[in-house]
């Protein structure tokens, strides 16, 4: 009989049947909190450190007191994985502004909760190619910088999931979003990125981006490779003729781009570049980072 998975909530780890929240906590009714997404390859979390200093930028941002320190946070998401047995798995993160009453006001919520979540997920890099993805463009902008930005990675991911139900719609795998001048912007939970005549391009924060940790290894990948990569504002029109397009993130990973609202990309497959970058990044992600491993006595043991 397996055993129920644990879930940490509020320094405790409980069964998954019973980890609740109030339904009085602003993170439900208001989607007041933030949150990472975050992955486990062979027990040690790719990035961590660079996850949980996103995590307290968003939370400075929305005036949200996290009650742990940074090396807490960083020991509860392993510890979280070592409860659970997991090695490969998707590790969710959150904080909420905790309870207070029916009132927007976050001042009455005195104490955010913070729960992890550490579910078992398989990576899909490796020797293969990149998976191919048809993507559409969504009627849906990408929040400005002055509004809910997605600089912030708030609980409140309303915009992404409209775009995501309107490519459902139209028999797509994701949207590509736009953001309030035209400009392209990203994916609903992915970074885009393109390449023409062998140069990369990616929109800049003045799209509404969400400063992807995957983007930003992906730009430092490319550096080392030698290849150059310009943060500009990028059109529809330059994202449609390019020779690869490509998508990056968490949960993402690497993916290519076939078709835009039915226009083939390239080949209509992955590119030479994107499957380079695909199979270094396969790679990377498997070298054990410093203070990143939930189980090093293992592992020197062994």
């Amino acid at each position: 009989m397996n055993r129920e998975q644990l879930v940490y909530v509020d320094g405790k780890f409980v069964e998954r049947s019973k980890a609740v929240v109030s339904v009085f906590d602003h993170g439900l009714l208001y989607g007041d909190g933030v949150f990472e997404g975050i992955r486990a390859y062979d027990g040690s979390v790719f990035r961590l450190a660079d996850h949980v200093d996103r995590l307290f930028d968003s939370a400075k941002l929305i005036r949200l007191k996290i009650p742990l320190a940074k090396h807490e946070v960083t020991e509860a998401v392993l510890e979280t994985l070592r409860r659970n047995g997991l090695r490969d798995a998707y590790v969710r993160l959150v904080v909420t502004r905790g309870s207070g009453d029916l009132g927007v006001n976050p001042a009455l919520c005195t104490n955010p909760t913070v729960f992890i979540i550490a579910e078992p997920m398989a990576s899909t890099l490796g020797p293969k190619e990149p998976k191919v993805v048809r993507m559409t463009y969504s009627s849906y902008r990408r929040d400005a910088v002055d509004g809910t930005s997605h600089e912030i990675k708030s609980l409140n991911y309303m915009n992404s999931i409209l775009a995501k139900i309107e490519a459902t719609s139209a028999g797509a795998d994701d949207a590509i979003m736009l953001d309030h001048r035209g400009f392209v912007s990203e994916a609903t939970v992915s970074n885009i990125f393109l390449v023409k005549d062998g140069r990369l391009s990616t929109p800049s924060s003045a799209a509404g981006i969400l400063h992807g940790i995957t983007r930003a290894y992906i730009i430092a990948l490319c550096s080392d490779l030698g290849l150059e990569v310009e943060e500009r504002d990028i059109t529809p029109f330059e994202l449609n003729t390019a020779d690869e397009v490509f998508l990056v993130g968490t949960k993402a990973e690497v993916l290519a781009v076939g078709s835009i609202s039915g226009v083939s990309i390239g080949t209509g497959g992955a590119g030479q570049v994107t499957k380079r970058l695909y199979a270094e990044f396969s790679k990377a992600v498997r070298k054990p980072e410093e203070g990143t491993s939930a189980y090093e006595a293992e592992q020197v043991s062994a």
